[in-house]
């Protein structure tokens, strides 16, 4: 009688080795320099792809139970906050300030990160990083429809969150971001992989996410939190790619090891001078505080990226350059990144505001050694002149930094009353930088950044849609006196009065008495 034996249940290594190499192939007609052209682009070393080992091994069917039941838990908060009106318990209409800069900011990049890490998965030689950076792919997919999803019900009730993608294209505070990640995906693979996955996703990342849940728990935004939880252990997966696929390089040749180094350099400054934005909002636009940046930064980076640097520098990786400069900043950043909104909130789509006695006395708690010497004193008078109805606003256009697009506003670390400012010369030209880590990136790759397409100089030059500001706010689809409503007494409010001539609703019909 002939027995028939049961198929052998594979373990979970195994299971992950047929469906990562189990499905790679050798060409046989085509070489694989042609089939993988972007391998050796950098100058990377890589003797053995197989190497690779993803230490979670996920495999697809496992990924899609785990995210379906993700979903299915996301979307009955979403459903929750709709049927039980949630904009009504968040602490302060303030606080959509910080959800504006998010699906401004933020969400589209979910998307250009899902697209490229697509473009990874096809263009890695090895099965196992291949398989990797296409679940991270569909993750960063999933990211920026679920902000959509839940930020859209504020769009019901608030302005400026209907053309997000419009506006991260266009709008001048939003080529911060939008050049990050346009200098990323234009660079070679590994590169990518170093940048996103290592410099910001497991470096930096924690000061992205932290701040922005953690506020919207404190200030009653459940749904927003409820997205951030949901995309956390695909940020733990991401997180490990990242710190992964840098171990990878190192080692697989010694050769990579200064190639690498001067990637972390460049993108741990590219992060850091991004994350501006998220400092500031941290600072000033949360109604109730989770932290200071200040704090944020010495238990997320100072803390937690000492140790990993200590780690990798058996491979010969130190800190990154210019950590101890952002280390020197802390006490300062968020009160010039304040200022520069406070200046330009005439040409913004989120609000600014004078900063009450309440919040005076937290600035002062937590920067005991910046706030009071060198910025209150600031503050105190802009709140006289709009008590007087005199509201500052900057009546020009800023310089921007060459390489980060930030307006030239921060000081030197040693001297605080002096604009750090840095001048490269290209090809005939002067570019203006605002810090010694921005200015090395130019310097390495000047015929990159001289192409950067830098809000103020296309103003100037009449390509945003006119002249005057509120031509060059209807380009960036701002809702003048919607999204925008701190233009009255602007220098710009007579051209507003102007131009809103004829697109104000038609008051309503007096109803004739009885």
């Amino acid at each position: 009688m002939e027995v028939i034996m049961a198929a052998r249940k594979l373990n979970l290594k195994q299971k992950y080795g047929h469906f990562t190499r189990g499905l790679d192939w050798e060409p046989s007609y085509q070489s694989k320099d042609d089939i993988f052209p972007f391998a050796k682009y950098e100058g990377i070393k890589v003797h053995d792809w197989d190497a690779w080992e993803d230490p979670f091994k996920l495999t697809m069917d496992a990924y899609w139970k785990f995210q379906a039941e993700k979903e299915r838990k996301l979307y009955a908060v979403i459903d929750s906050m709709a049927q039980n009106n949630g904009q009504l318990g968040i602490t302060d209409a303030r606080y959509l300030n910080a959800v504006k800069l998010f699906i401004q900011g933020v969400t589209p990049l979910e998307y250009q990160a899902h697209r490229h890490f697509a473009h990874l998965a096809r263009h890695l030689p090895g099965a196992g990083l291949r398989v990797a950076a296409q679940m991270q792919s569909i993750d960063e997919l999933r990211h920026c429809q679920t902000q959509i999803h839940t930020i859209s019900h504020y769009n019901k009730f608030f302005d400026g969150i209907h053309d997000f993608t419009h506006m991260h294209d266009r709008v001048w505070y939003l080529s911060v971001p939008k050049s990050f990640f346009d200098d990323a995906t234009t660079a070679g693979p590994f590169e990518f992989l170093t940048a996103i996955s290592f410099a910001f996703e497991y470096v930096l990342t924690n000061l992205l996410f932290v701040p922005f849940m953690s506020g919207a728990a404190y200030n009653g935004d459940m749904a927003t939190v409820t997205f951030g939880f949901s995309a956390q252990s695909d940020e733990s997966r991401h997180m490990t790619l990242g710190l992964e696929a840098v171990r990878f390089l190192l080692e697989q040749d010694e050769a990579n090891v200064p190639i690498v180094q001067g990637w972390i350099d460049k993108w741990f400054w590219r992060g850091y001078r991004l994350l501006t934005l998220v400092a500031m909002m941290m600072d000033y636009m949360l109604p109730k505080k989770v932290m200071s940046w200040a704090e944020a930064w010495e238990t997320y980076y100072e803390q937690a990226g000492g140790a990993l640097f200590a780690d990798l520098a058996r491979y010969g990786i130190r800190e990154p350059k210019y950590a101890d400069v952002a280390k020197a900043e802390k006490g300062h950043i968020t009160h010039q990144a304040w200022t520069i909104f406070y200046n330009y909130t005439h040409a913004a789509a989120v609000h600014t505001w004078d900063v009450d006695d309440q919040h005076l006395a937290w600035l002062r708690e937590k920067y005991p050694d910046t706030f009071a010497q060198h910025y209150e004193q600031r503050y105190l008078n802009w709140r006289d002149q709009a008590d007087q109805g005199k509201r500052f606003y900057n009546n020009g256009l800023p310089q921007l930094c060459q390489v980060c697009q930030v307006p030239m506003a921060f000081t030197e670390v040693d001297d605080p009353t002096t604009i750090s400012f840095r001048v490269s010369e290209f090809g005939g030209d002067k570019y203006h930088t605002c810090s010694d880590g921005c200015k090395d990136i130019f310097d390495h790759e000047p015929e990159k950044y001289s192409q950067a397409w830098l809000p103020v100089h296309q103003i100037f030059q009449g390509n945003c849609g006119g002249a005057t500001v509120p031509e060059v706010l209807d380009w960036y689809h701002i809702n003048q006196g919607a999204d925008n409503l701190d233009y009255a007494g602007s220098p710009e409010e007579a051209q507003w009065e102007k131009w809103m001539e004829g697109r104000r609703p038609a008051a309503p019909m007096a109803v004739a008495a009885e």
